[in-house]
């Protein structure tokens, strides 16, 4: 007969379904662009293990999944990265080593990876389908905007492949002639597949999904950080998961300057009787003063672009 208290849930139980997870996901080849993939080798740790080390002195089965949710959304509201960091997750990547290059940037993890000194380069490179060449962004060095039309983008694939299929011919020759493996590989291209081990803790591999989930990240390693976080973070840290997309993915970051032209705009708006959302007009007259008299401003474009998400500034 129940007593009218909240049920708790049998630790064996949830520890059984979770070792059931791990095993579930744990070197399953999730398929990423046209011949990648990420797996998942390990995990220590789950949403227990950061509220463990929140509260330090914890007696496991004597808090409520409520209380740990709550605890957990504290944490990443507040910033106190400590506690993620008790949890780590170990993966498999099959990367182009163009993509590579901006995933390693991220120092904070531990890193293995498949050595063409000692063996022979993985015999795949990326290619790009024809509607997917991309035009460089006219506001943006590193960023891309709109695709070729097909026409221009059967040259570009035709020639992509033309050369990928002359550099493997010529690093296949050097091979068979006996040239040193370090020294054959360099006129690879870089769409070149790399494998690698990557470790990293929970509250680093975060950091690393908020910027490279960011729709300002580069395609290609946007699919690679989306598909780690959906498909692994998420199922085995659900509870954090949860509070990275409310604050982090999904959350807004106000600067001083921003809620400066916040007020300005809503007292503006009052003496005038209007309502949001402001016109660009309203916005430019009340800007930061610093932002006077520039033609170009990403801070303004950017505070613009928090206030249009918002409904408080009329969408361009």
């Amino acid at each position: 007969m129940s007593d009218g208290s909240p049920e708790q849930a049998d630790p064996q139980d949830s520890g059984a379904e979770r070792a059931a997870l791990v095993e579930e996901l744990r070197w399953k080849k999730i398929p990423v662009l046209d011949d990648g993939f990420i797996c998942l080798v390990d995990v220590m740790g789950d949403d227990g293990s950061v509220v463990q080390a929140a509260r330090v002195s914890y007696g496991e089965g004597t808090k409520k999944v409520s209380d740990d949710r709550t605890l957990i959304r504290y944490l990443m509201r507040h910033r106190h990265s400590t506690p993620f960091e008790m949890a780590e997750i170990k993966i498999l990547v099959r990367v182009p080593m163009d993509c590579w290059r901006q995933w390693i940037r991220h120092r904070t993890a531990n890193i293995n990876e498949y050595s063409t000194r000692y063996s022979l380069a993985i015999d795949a490179a990326q290619t790009t389908p024809i509607d997917q060449w991309r035009q460089q962004s006219g506001s943006n060095r590193q960023g891309s905007e709109g695709f070729f039309d097909a026409e221009t983008g059967a040259k570009l694939t035709e020639s992509e492949l033309a050369l990928q299929t002359e550099t493997r011919r010529v690093y296949d020759e050097r091979i068979e002639m006996g040239v040193a493996r370090e020294q054959a590989r360099k006129d690879l291209t870089l769409a070149t597949y790399t494998e690698a081990y990557w470790k990293i803790d929970l509250h680093n591999m975060l950091h690393f999904l908020a910027l490279r989930m960011d729709p300002h990240a580069q395609l290609e390693i946007r699919d690679y950080a989306t598909a780690i976080g959906e498909q692994i973070v998420k199922p085995l840290f659900p509870l954090v998961w949860e509070a990275f997309t409310d604050y982090r993915m999904q959350g807004r970051f106000l600067t001083r300057l921003d809620q400066g032209v916040i007020l300005r705009l809503m007292s503006a708006g009052a003496e005038q009787n209007l309502a949001p959302p402001y016109s660009e007009e309203l916005f430019m007259q009340v800007q930061d003063e610093t932002w006077h008299g520039l033609k170009r401003c990403r801070e303004r474009d950017e505070c613009a672009a928090k206030l249009q998400s918002l409904g408080i500034l009329a969408s361009q």
